[in-house]
């Protein structure tokens, strides 16, 4: 069951007019929010990066906090699974082909999938990545559907046999293709600052915030791509993948090659929070 402009349905009963601006011009924004016993996680959070989003595109906010409160309950209501990913999705609207922003009602849409843990055997092994140029637009803090550059950049890693492509922009790390990075140097946990250059994570805020709570040493700053392919541990952050351990770039280990030991100790100090927060009642 999904939702789509003001109305439950099942997805195959969904659709929309093939003049909506997200269609012609991938003119909208969309956010994920994961469900955890049935509970949306750090949804002010996430309603707060939304509106973020809205606002860079200059699209007003179609509900109330309250109101997409209500609503995201209502899908998860709808649908099978105590742990799902709610994918939320508003458009311009539809209106004829014209570049100017038009007086149209939004599109939005909503839809539940299923949210796995990661699989044993990755946070064993850990995963590959590779690297490359970020040569996306200058404003990926908001989370736009215009995500060819990241799909192209995506499937580079695909093409490889990695899970992700970590991206560089003048001499500096940014971000993977739909991930946060974190980077272990020198005993130091690195994590790039917050810029119009990449997406402001959740699971980055909750992983700092862990950090920082278990006198774990850190720096919040920009890494170099040298302090990155020298790197000890690499680590990769998503909503959907958690935290994982990054052991190859570019074919080569990173550090000894397994998932080392600034690692095991974050994935735990995870893996308690979402006991906690998560499995425990507590959303925030």
């Amino acid at each position: 069951m999904i939702f789509l402009n003001g109305q439950f349905m099942p997805i195959e009963k969904a659709s929309i007019s093939v003049l909506d601006r997200g269609f012609i011009f991938g003119d909208g924004v969309y956010e994920v929010i994961p469900v955890y016993s049935r509970r949306p996680f750090r949804l002010d959070k996430h309603l707060h990066r939304l509106q973020h989003s809205l606002d860079g595109i200059r699209l007003r906010n179609p509900y109330t906090s309250e109101q997409w409160s209500d609503l995201i309950g209502q899908v998860v209501d709808k649908n099978a699974g105590d742990d799902q990913s709610i994918y939320l999705h508003i458009t311009r609207g539809v209106a004829k082909r014209d570049h100017p922003f038009p007086d149209v009602p939004p599109t939005v849409f909503m839809m539940s999938n299923p949210l796995l843990p990661p699989q044993p055997e990755l946070l064993e092994k850990g995963v590959a990545a590779i690297t490359a140029s970020d040569n996306r637009w200058i404003r990926c803090d908001i989370k736009s559907i215009s995500l060819l550059p990241n799909v192209l950049l995506r499937q580079i890693a695909v093409d490889a046999g990695a899970a992700e492509t970590i991206l560089i922009r003048d001499g500096f790390l940014t971000e993977g293709s739909a991930s946060n990075i974190f980077v272990v140097k020198d005993q130091v946990l690195l994590a790039p600052p917050k810029s119009h250059l990449m997406l402001p994570g959740i699971t980055y805020d909750v992983l700092l915030e862990l950090v920082a709570e278990n006198h774990v040493i850190h720096e919040v700053r920009e890494i170099s791509e040298d302090e990155l392919f020298s790197a000890e541990e690499i680590m990769l952050t998503s909503s959907t993948r958690e935290i994982m351990a990054v052991t190859r770039l570019n074919e080569q280990p990173v550090g000894t090659g397994s998932p080392g030991a600034i690692f095991r100790q974050l994935h735990q100090f995870y893996q308690q929070y979402k006991a906690t927060h998560m499995r425990g009642g507590l959303t925030s």
